[in-house]
Parts: C-alpha cells; sequence; structure tokens
C-alpha cells in the first residue's frame, strides 16, 4: 500500500474544515481544534481513516470489482475525470442522473441510445442527413454524452462509490444506500459520516486537497489491478526467449565443464 504523507496533506490544505457555525458534530471525533473560527481537521485521524479506504479500493480492485468516481462541483469535475480515467474505472462530473443506481435497467437504456449514435456518428451519420435533423441529431448527441460519457461501459451498477463531496452528492449517496453500494468519501468538518462506510476526514473544497485525496484512491486501484495481473512463468518467458533466438541466429549449447574442472566466470 502506498505511505500516506501527513505532511503531503498539510501542504495540500486538507486540514482546513468550514466555519465553526457550519459544522455538523458527528465529524466532532476528526476535528483538532478551530482557529479564526474554522474548524482544523486532525491529520492523524485523517492519515487513518484514509488508509483503511485505499484497503478497501485496493480490495475491490483486487476482486476485479468498479469503483465509480463522483464529482459534480466546479473544483473536482476535472481532477475527478482524470484520476478515474487513470485507473480505468467510471465517473460521473456533470450531474448525477436520479436513478444511476436504483434505476440502472432504465438509465442503461440512454447509454444504449448513446452508444448507438456514437456508431452512427463513425459512419458518416450526418451527411446523409440534413441540416435540420442533423442538428437535431447533433443536440440529442451531445446532451446524452454529457451525461453519460463516464458511465457508458458501465453494465451494472458499481461495487463502490468515490464520492469527492458527500454533502454535495445527497442523491449519490442516498441511491448507493438504497442498493447497499459501500461508499468512499471525503468528509469535511459539515458532512455527516455515518452516511459514509468509509469516510475519510478532509478539506472537499480546496483544489489542492481534492487532488491528493482523488489520486490517492485512484493509484490504490492501479496498485491493486498491477497485483492482480498473472506473473509470466519461467516456461512462458523460456518460450519467449527460444522464439526469439531461433527468429534470428541458431542458439549456441551450453559445453558442460570437464569433470575435475571449473568453468570459467
Amino acid at each position: 500500500m502506498q505511505q500516506i504523507s501527513i505532511k503531503a496533506m498539510l501542504e495540500a490544505g486538507a486540514h482546513f474544515g468550514h466555519q465553526t457555525r457550519r459544522w455538523n458534530p458527528k465529524m466532532a471525533k476528526y476535528i483538532y481544534g478551530s482557529r479564526n473560527n474554522i474548524h482544523i481537521i486532525d491529520l492523524q485521524k485523517s492519515a487513518k481513516e484514509l488508509k483503511r479506504a485505499l484497503r478497501f479500493a485496493e480490495e475491490v480492485a483486487l476482486k476485479g470489482g468498479k469503483i465509480l468516481f463522483v464529482g459534480t462541483k466546479r473544483q473536482a469535475q476535472e481532477t475527478v475525470k482524470a484520476e478515474a480515467q487513470r485507473c480505468g474505472e467510471f465517473y460521473v462530473t456533470s450531474r448525477w442522473i436520479g436513478g444511476t443506481l436504483t434505476n440502472f435497467a432504465t438509465v442503461r437504456k440512454s447509454i444504449d441510445r448513446l452508444l448507438e449514435m456514437e456508431k452512427m456518428l463513425n459512419e458518416g451519420i450526418l451527411d446523409i442527413l440534413n441540416k435540420k435533423e442533423g442538428r437535431k441529431f447533433t443536440r440529442e448527441f451531445e446532451s446524452l454524452k454529457n451525461k453519460y460519457e463516464g458511465v457508458k461501459l458501465m453494465r451494472r451498477i458499481p461495487d463502490a462509490l468515490f464520492i469527492v463531496d458527500t454533502t454535495e452528492e445527497v442523491t449519490a449517496t442516498n441511491e448507493a444506500q438504497c442498493t447497499r453500494v459501500p461508499i468512499v468519501g471525503i468528509c469535511d468538518t459539515n458532512a455527516d459520516p455515518d452516511l459514509i462506510d468509509f469516510p475519510i476526514p478532509g478539506n472537499d473544497d480546496a483544489l489542492r486537497s481534492i487532488r491528493f485525496f482523488t489520486q490517492s484512491v485512484a493509484q490504490a486501484v492501479i496498485d491493486a489491478k498491477a497485483r492482480n495481473k498473472p506473473p509470466e512463468t519461467a516456461e512462458a518467458m523460456a518460450v519467449a526467449g527460444v522464439a526469439a533466438d531461433s527468429s534470428s541466429s541458431p542458439a549456441e549449447v551450453p559445453v558442460a565443464p570437464a569433470p575435475g574442472t571449473e568453468a570459467s566466470s
């Protein structure tokens, strides 16, 4: 598992919470204190909870499960999309579509329509449509793409959610609870950690903090997938070596040293 650096969290501003008047008392156990009416998050506890969350993310990836990254707030969108793509997972960054988890069969129909339209575009559908039909087609396609681009290859509900701001993504959180999909989520001082299976106490507003936590989860998935790849066996490597040698020049057969002599180094 990757090393968790409290110094890196500090530099990312992960310890800054919300104004003290906006806090959720359920976050009290994760709060170190306050400064200038701003709650300060205990990064020792953040590190502990992050380690627990990363271990879970690794377990999901090791079993071949899929994680849906969710971050629709402006400062989270780019990072969430980039990191989800980097680790080969799904993402939602524009707007959570109601029913994505609780009514996936219906949502899947819209996704199938998007895939169908992509295929039609690749086959040159716009070349045979008139201008009015072409504009209508393009509008529908762009609308579907904006909503479902990050989940268009999702054939079933995911095995877990990673949510950047659990107070912002209320619908996603509720749907995950209804479908019993575990949630890993960044919980700022105004959040309710009881709603999250793997809460990570931290700043969910600052870009650097969002990037730190999102990159950490993505890297955990990448590391797990790397461990999940079957290593090449010695036999397979030997066969590959023989095949490579036979395509160039005959291999030299080593001669065993005569009894009583030593092989030269």
